[in-house]
């Protein structure tokens, strides 16, 4: 058996040119990054933005387990899949972080036959999108501690600087550093810490900004620090806004890339689901819609956090409106769920199923509660039987769900044609009623005790006492009515990853919350998620070469 990278590397890429020809964009309208990759130009963008817009389909999944769930590769799939139909889709996704690549998850180019290319190029440096945004947080970084050497006039207090460092790598020890030691011209003595750059403000405001002038105006509202008097330093009045937008400016343009079957992908803005909100950039996803019939996008780990966030942040916030759901689970990860270990998942075990589709149970019910009409897929493994298949389907239908197999890893665009129909006979069948699960005006403690307890199926919020001052604070300078972007584990419903399938009675324990005014919410933190993630005792990386010939081996 082919793997991913074998089967992308075998691949023929069309020039990226002929691809957009293809949907119409003309090579002027493409700032070129070699054969393979462009970036979408303002002209474009204008050019297309009183086009109507096409449907809006988001493609989501239960918790992720070690058997995985493919989500990223059902979404590649399926917009192959409306290819084989004739009709006119685009895919819209999140690039990958080079954190996960070399860690543990892996790649996030989609898997087997449904994949976006060119894989290795995407895993990694792409169009260098990330390392600008790493490049624009660290600038403001130094500048902030610049500005307390040079005589602090906006009287920052050097023991509350919230701004951190970021770098696009896991290094569990960048968590707490100190920084300035050495002689008095080497700056202030203080404790300092890192993020990874999926975790920055910035990643999200790129994510979030519709133009220049709202990526502008996005950055100067930063926080970040508060000076003696406890009121708020904002990266605007650092007179550093400029210079941020200035190494943005290429990387506020959308990536357009191609899968294995040519259809068009637009890949831009990364965000993790888990300690971010998980979704592609904006500017994407609307020229997505603006260009083609049919928009596929997807958000990341579990709907309990990725469909949450792009409902009640991203479509918030942009005025997006969801016409249909793909909720992607597994055979193998239900009965791993069950209580089943990894290694005998190859076998049939009803009584794990029954068991564990309580997970894809109370996904069902929380995206039932955003109005938005479901078609439940499961993504196709050779182990599965037709028992276990039956069994799904019919639990899924029971709770007006359609139902679909897909087989894209194996057959691409033809094993999601069965998904491509269910999904379109959904959208002209069933009217979605979208709608966010809270609103603005909603306390940000209670924002935080919906979410917990309706969709996480929490008993109870407990707040530290520090949390309790904070989000009081918070509201005192305004920031009441912003959405919250909840940080929490992706493995299980609750804060706790060793809960699987679907807990109740538990306690979701918040520990912090900030504020990411530019990006326009407040961030809260549960159990023990880190913003700035570590490496496993085995990583990824010690699988990653390259040969004489420059071909890189062991990307997955």
């Amino acid at each position: 058996m082919k793997s991913d990278i074998e089967i992308a590397q075998e691949s023929v890429l069309e020039p990226i040119t002929k691809v957009a020809a293809r949907i119409g964009i003309e090579e002027d309208d493409l700032d070129l990054y070699g054969k393979y990759k462009a970036k979408l130009s303002d002209e474009y963008l204008k050019k297309i933005e009183n086009n109507k817009d096409g449907k809006l389909i988001l493609v989501t999944a239960i918790n992720p387990t070690p058997a995985g769930e493919g989500k990223t590769t059902i979404t590649v799939g399926l917009g192959e899949a409306f290819g084989v139909l004739g009709k006119k889709a685009i895919i819209a996704l999140r690039e990958p972080s080079l954190g996960p690549c070399f860690g543990v998850k892996g790649g996030a180019a989609g898997g087997g036959y449904a994949q976006v290319v060119p894989m290795e190029d995407l895993n990694l440096h792409f169009t260098g999108d990330f390392h600008a945004i790493t490049s624009a947080n660290n600038l403001l970084a130094a500048i902030i501690d610049n500005h307390i050497q040079q005589g602090n006039e906006l009287n920052i207090d050097t023991r509350n600087i919230v701004w951190k460092r970021c770098l696009d790598m896991n290094d569990r020890v960048l968590r707490n550093v100190v920084v300035g030691l050495g002689a008095k011209t080497d700056g202030y003595v203080r404790e300092d810490h890192f993020v990874i750059t999926v975790a920055s403000e910035i990643m999200a405001i790129l994510c979030l900004a519709t133009d220049m002038n709202d990526l502008k105006d996005r950055l100067s509202k930063i926080v970040v620090a508060y000076n003696v008097a406890g009121e708020p330093v904002t990266a605007g009045q650092l007179n550093v806004v400029g210079s941020m937008a200035a190494l943005l400016k290429d990387a506020l343009k959308p990536n357009l890339i191609q899968t294995l079957e040519h259809t068009p992908a637009l890949v831009h803005g990364g965000p993790f689901a888990n300690i971010a909100h998980g979704c592609n950039s904006v500017r994407a996803t609307k020229a997505a819609l603006k260009m083609a019939d049919y928009c596929i996008t997807e958000a990341g780990f579990g709907a309990d956090l990725g469909a949450e966030k792009f409902f009640d942040i991203k479509c918030r916030k942009a005025g997006l409106k969801p016409d249909a759901v793909v909720l992607v689970a597994t055979v193998r990860a239900l009965k791993y769920n069950g209580g089943v270990p990894k290694a005998g998942l190859n076998e049939e075990n009803l009584e794990a199923l029954k068991k564990g589709i309580v997970n894809l149970e109370k996904h069902i019910e929380n995206l039932q509660k955003f109005g938005v009409p479901i078609v439940v897929t499961l993504n196709s493994f050779i182990t599965d039987t037709e028992a276990e298949l039956k069994f799904i389907e019919d639990f899924c239908k029971a709770r007006d769900c359609e139902f679909a197999l897909a087989q894209v890893w194996a057959k691409g665009g033809e094993g999601g044609v069965e998904l491509a129909k269910k999904v379109i006979d959904t959208i002209e069948n069933k009217k979605s009623n979208f709608t966010t699960l809270y609103d603005d005006e909603l306390p940000l403690k209670d924002k935080i005790e919906k979410i917990a307890c309706d969709i996480y199926g929490a008993a109870y919020v407990n707040f530290a006492p520090s949390v309790v001052k904070q989000l009081a604070k918070l509201t005192d300078l305004g920031f009441g009515n912003l959405p919250v972007c909840m940080a929490k584990t992706q493995y299980s419903l609750s804060d706790d990853p060793s809960l699987l399938g679907r807990p109740v009675g538990f306690e979701v324990n918040v520990r912090d919350v900030y504020v990411s005014a530019g990006a326009g919410f407040v961030v809260v933190l549960t159990g023990a998620v880190m913003t700035m993630p570590g490496l496993p005792k085995t990583p990824a990386a010690y699988g990653i070469d390259v040969n004489d010939d420059g071909v890189i081996t062991g990307l997955f």
